[in-house]
């Protein structure tokens, strides 16, 4: 069954309290109206934020990028020349890596078809050796509040990536000696979600997040919006939820009594998060599951032929 609309919501509230029911929220120009709309998108978005709620999570997967070729560098220089195509190419988010090339070294520029400019100088010489260049830092989608904590695998090699690092645990393996090891980490920074090492092959790497979008556009199915905007935008959460909620801002916003309202929200806020995807059955007893025939799965007769 569909949520209760923004003007279902606002109504219900206002008529619990003995105010005046709006008959439009959005293009409303009576100022307590406002308020109403005001305090509902304040307490929706501070929702969003006190639970892991199932409506909200969203899957993340991406490819990780790389390019194997070749370059000329120069001692002393930042600039590799003669690279047979930048068009993959980065500023920013590319790493290189490769013979007199320090490691946390990043393209600074692209500067042609053919060359880009490091943001380190070159330790060593050559002409047309091998270098990679790897994408480490991947743009997090527009709607992304949170990630979900053990969500973050290697699907390729089928291992979860350790993380997230801090930032004192990153810089140790950007500057250390000890740097890289078979195991993909990562971190948040900068609006990125972060790898390390430069993964120089193409794995399929995932997360689930929480998006920062719990309104649904009217006629909509999946919350697509930060706030409401229309009258007959709907949201994730409860109906009764909702309406305690701004009730409870209300009297707050107004000096009242909040004792009895803030005793409601918080019953119906907990019923709402039990209730929102399940709880797991837990044993007083838990022993590990056998995999392997043994006493306890061997068959009583035919022993699988």
């Amino acid at each position: 069954m569909a949520n209760d609309t923004l003007l279902e919501l606002v109504d219900a509230a206002a008529g619990e309290l003995g105010l005046v029911a709006p008959t439009t929220v959005i293009d409303s120009t009576i100022a307590q109206t406002q308020q109403y709309l005001r305090l509902i998108n304040a307490a929706g978005r501070e929702l969003c934020r006190v639970h892991e709620w199932q409506a909200l999570q969203v899957e993340y997967r991406f490819t990780t990028q790389y390019l194997t070729t070749t370059g000329t560098v120069v001692s002393g220089s930042p600039i590799v020349t003669a690279i047979p195509t930048t068009a993959a190419l980065a500023a920013g988010t590319w790493q290189a890596v490769g013979t007199g090339i320090n490691q946390d070294t990043y393209i600074s520029t692209v500067d042609s078809g053919t060359q880009v400019t490091l943001t380190q100088n070159a330790t060593a010489s050559g002409t047309a050796q091998a270098i990679t260049f790897a994408q480490t830092k991947y743009t997090l989608p527009s709607p992304f509040d949170r990630s979900v904590d053990n969500t973050q695998w290697d699907k390729s090699k089928h291992w979860i990536m350790l993380g997230p690092e801090t930032q004192q645990q990153t810089e140790w393996l950007k500057s250390g000696y000890i740097a890289t090891g078979p195991r993909i980490r990562y971190y948040f920074q900068d609006g990125y979600l972060q790898l390390w090492p430069p993964v120089t092959s193409n794995e399929y790497l995932g997360l689930n997040y929480i998006t920062n979008n719990w309104v649904i556009a009217t006629g909509g199915t999946s919350p697509t919006k930060t706030k409401f905007t229309v009258d007959t935008d709907t949201c994730v959460f409860p109906n009764r939820l909702m309406v305690l909620a701004l009730k409870l801002k209300l009297f707050e916003i107004k000096g009242f009594d909040t004792t009895a309202l803030y005793r409601d929200y918080t019953a119906q806020l907990g019923i709402a998060k039990a209730n929102d995807s399940g709880s797991q059955t837990l044993s007083m007893a838990p022993t590990p599951s056998d995999i392997l025939v043994g006493w306890d799965n061997v068959p009583d007769s035919g022993y699988g032929t």
